[in-house]
């Protein structure tokens, strides 16, 4: 992979196809391969340059000692993005990345033509600022054989939902590979640690390019409420909530996060103000689902085929698709599949 120099360190990235660049930043204590089975492709279809990169603290970008402040990831990414001369360009984050995508929105306007936020939020309450602290503590030594079955089990629990941990074969292979390649070292800690900031809704209130927020239904990590807030902080953010997902929603549901992600910057590319993120035709809207008084519609629709016919990535029955679209302003529903 190639490097780059940002900040006062270096990042690996990786640029796939060409066409309008699309950076996706992953979350912490992931590889940016994480990406690559389900959204790069799904964006290379729709025409797109996407760009992927291991942020700091991540191998094979550098490691340099902790502790990393949210403000040093943004400062990575804005100089990534200046060094390879995309900007301004569309963003997709998930967790940690999502956080390093609005503040980077924030700060750096002219690099972000618009940004796609999957699961996030911009405070910790008291239950995620004492659940990061202690899993930065239990994972800061590198040695991988202090990781338990305990250990493996937990983090399953909060990256999935109850469904995916249903299924019996999903589950024995994800304990595989936690087991054999557990997130540790100090570079996954201080990643974590980085998304302990104060809130940071005002700050995101300056944020001027169109954005998508994305929850899961089932997240422990980053819950609805919080996605919603950050939702709420942004002017003219859109919500779209995805339904019996864990934080790792967009591993769960593959096809229904991508289309999301490239039916909002479609939608965008037509220059329109306001476009529905999903109309399939036999939905059904329920006008009572009014979340935190905002307006907003919920749709839920058993799909069946065609481009709308997305299946469980480790079941044979069609997916039940509850999703929940959120607007702070005028929303209508304007194109489907």
């Amino acid at each position: 992979m190639p490097t780059m120099i940002v900040s006062d360190t270096y990042v690996a990235y990786d640029v796939h196809g060409t066409g309008e660049p699309v950076l996706l930043i992953a979350p912490a204590g992931t590889r940016a391969a994480i990406w690559l089975s389900h959204l790069v492709p799904a964006l290379r279809r729709g025409g797109y340059q996407v760009i992927t990169f291991d942020n700091r603290g991540t191998a094979p970008s550098a490691v340099p000692p902790g502790p990393y402040r949210l403000a040093d990831l943004v400062a990575d990414t804005a100089d990534l993005i200046a060094g390879l001369g995309v900007g301004p360009c569309r963003i997709v984050g998930a967790s940690l990345g999502a956080m390093v995508a609005q503040e980077l929105a924030a700060a750096q306007p002219g690099l972000v033509r618009a940004a796609v936020l999957l699961g996030t939020r911009c405070r910790s309450d008291f239950f995620r600022r004492e659940l990061t602290r202690a899993t930065a503590a239990r994972i800061r030594d590198p040695d991988p054989t202090l990781t338990t079955d305990f250990d493996v089990l937990v983090g399953m629990g909060q990256m999935f939902s109850a469904r995916t941990l249903a299924d019996d074969k999903t589950v024995a292979n994800w304990f595989a590979v936690l087991s054999r390649f557990p997130v540790r070292g100090p570079g996954a800690a201080a990643q974590y640690e980085a998304t302990l900031t104060e809130d940071r809704a005002a700050a995101l209130a300056s944020v001027r390019c169109p954005c998508l927020v994305v929850g899961f239904s089932e997240d422990a990590i980053t819950p609805p409420a919080l996605c919603r807030e950050v939702a709420g902080a942004i002017p003219g953010a859109r919500y779209a909530e995805v339904g019996d997902c864990g934080h790792f929603g967009f591993l769960e549901e593959p096809g229904t996060v991508s289309d999301l992600i490239t039916d909002f910057f479609a939608d965008r590319d037509l220059g329109g103000n306001c476009g529905a993120i999903l109309s399939p035709s036999s939905m059904a809207v329920d006008p009572g689902f009014v979340p935190l008084g905002w307006g907003s519609i919920r749709v839920s629709s058993p799909l069946a085929g065609g481009r709308s016919g997305f299946r469980p990535p480790y079941s044979n029955q069609p997916s039940r698709l509850d999703i929940r679209l959120v607007s702070c302003g005028c929303w209508p529903i304007t194109k489907g599949f």
